[in-house]
């Protein structure tokens, strides 16, 4: 691999460029005009080879104790966290991450590696009572077979690690698509699976367009399962795909994510946690905190308080120290969050804070954004923007704030700020989400706990924990009976 401008695929353990002889050109969103290299452009030919690679690999793959498959997760683990700083500042440059986000996410991805290795010493199964005597009745975890991992650009080491390890560790190849933004730091961190030893065909990399490889990895017949987070639109494509062919299918959807302030909450905490549920990596994450629904006796004050800590935020090129938050990753996104900001305006939500572009060195770089007064009825409130933009929600007590907290198509995250027990085990019991955050930022997630949402934020077994096992494995039931003549 040319490690200087050219990154190219990677099929069966050989760095290899794309079929079509076409090649992407990644730019800073900090400074549009500094290019950071290529990346080669798969075609249909190129994924059903890495398919085929990981077919070849299986078998061997699969016969390897699960321990030693966890060592060669454990020495990734390590090279990653030698390279975390070199890996992250890829990230930054092709996404516009803050470098400290994009390394605490490489960081991360070690942690999440480290997990999965130890995952490989649990058990692979139990021993169940049977009605026959003498027989041995089991129930015994076996891979599913080659996984094809679909990810964002917006998380480009964690969320594919996230995916890779577990699928990894439970025997399976796989064959990774990641967001064509990202590919310099995708390939960076194969080339860290790669290093720690990983066998020849059993982790293939396919840069490229979605449109041109998603649809063939979903439906091609040696691929047994699909893995994907991203929007809405494409995860249902590949639902619909995966379920005529067939196939096993794990979707990480959008979020439209909820705070609830209460009337006896610590309110600066609240307000800070707020705008950073918001305004981190830029709004561009799936559990970023959107809408927020504040009881009116403490209102204005809370939004004296969020107006505040917005004002603290500085904005310019993550590489740069004292930097809180970086640009949105494209022109693209750009585009979308900016055409939000307006609608919101034009639908009659009162701009509280912020809501402009900036133009520093032609980067994709927009203030923090705060609506107040908002209605249900707005776009800004309904549907997902993924930028630095939050709406603020007058309601009249707990009651109202559940209600409305819930009324969405989404369900993956939401926090409740209040020193309420009773109030906190009620929400924690009733809002309609995946992860509840009692006093805390509606994002963030470990490696031992599960991940993901309901409703339109997430189908098929969660992410991460020991949930993983549900996804990349399938049980198959053994019976042993005594050997009679």
């Amino acid at each position: 691999m040319n490690v200087v401008a050219n990154y190219l695929n990677f099929i069966g353990g050989e760095w290899v460029s794309a079929s079509s002889g076409e090649t992407h050109e990644h730019f800073n969103p900090a400074k549009p005009s500094e290019s950071i290299g290529f990346t080669t452009v798969s075609t249909v030919g190129d994924v059903e080879k890495a398919v085929e690679a990981a077919k070849s690999a299986a078998a061997g793959w699969k016969a390897m104790s699960s321990v030693n498959r966890g060592e060669i997760l454990r020495k990734a683990a390590d090279i990653l966290e030698e390279r975390a700083d070199d890996i992250a500042k890829t990230a930054t440059q092709e996404m516009g991450k803050r470098f400290i986000e994009t390394k605490g996410e490489a960081l991360r991805g070690a942690s999440i590696l480290r997990y999965y290795a130890q995952e490989g010493m649990r058990k692979k199964g139990e021993v169940l009572p049977s009605a026959a005597n003498g027989t041995t009745l089991l129930a015994v975890r076996v891979p599913v077979g080659v996984v094809a991992a679909i990810t964002p650009w917006n998380f480009p080491i964690a969320i594919p690690i996230w995916k890779i390890a577990p699928a990894l560790v439970f025997g399976n190849p796989v064959v990774w698509k990641p967001g064509q933004e990202t590919g310099i730091t995708a390939a960076k961190v194969t080339k860290v699976f790669e290093d720690a030893g990983l066998p020849a065909g059993v982790l293939n990399l396919v840069l490229g367009r979605g449109s041109v490889v998603g649809d063939v990895l979903t439906t091609h017949k040696d691929v047994a399962a699909v893995t994907f987070t991203g929007s809405n639109a494409v995860g249902q494509n590949i639902a619909k795909l995966a379920t005529e062919h067939g196939k096993k299918f794990q979707l990480e959807l959008g979020g439209k994510n909820p705070a609830v302030v209460l009337e006896d909450a610590n309110l600066d905490l609240a307000a800070r946690l707020v705008v950073e549920g918001a305004m981190k990596q830029t709004g561009q994450r799936c559990t970023a905190t959107s809408r927020a629904y504040v009881e009116a006796s403490i209102y204005d004050e809370f939004v004296e308080k969020v107006i505040e800590n917005a004002k603290q935020i500085t904005i310019g090129d993550g590489l740069q120290d004292g930097i809180t938050m970086g640009p949105v990753a494209s022109k693209k996104q750009f585009d979308t969050v900016t055409g939000y900001i307006q609608k919101g305006k034009d639908e009659g939500a009162e701009l509280l804070y912020g809501g402009s572009t900036l133009d520093i060195d032609g980067g994709y770089y927009i203030e923090p954004t705060i609506f107040g007064n908002a209605t249900h009825e707005m776009t800004i409130v309904n549907e997902e923007i993924f930028g630095p933009v939050v709406a603020l929600m007058k309601v009249a007590d707990y009651n109202e704030a559940l209600e409305k907290a819930n009324n969405t198509i989404y369900g993956l995250s939401a926090a409740v700020f209040t020193d309420s027990l009773e109030k906190a085990f009620h929400f924690m019991e009733n809002s309609e989400v995946g992860m509840v955050q009692i006093n805390g930022e509606t994002g963030g997630a470990e490696p031992q706990a599960p991940f993901g949402g309901t409703k339109a934020s997430g189908q098929g077994p969660k992410e991460q924990g020991q949930s993983a096992a549900e996804f990349f494995t399938t049980n198959k039931t053994v019976t042993i009976n005594p050997f009679t003549k």
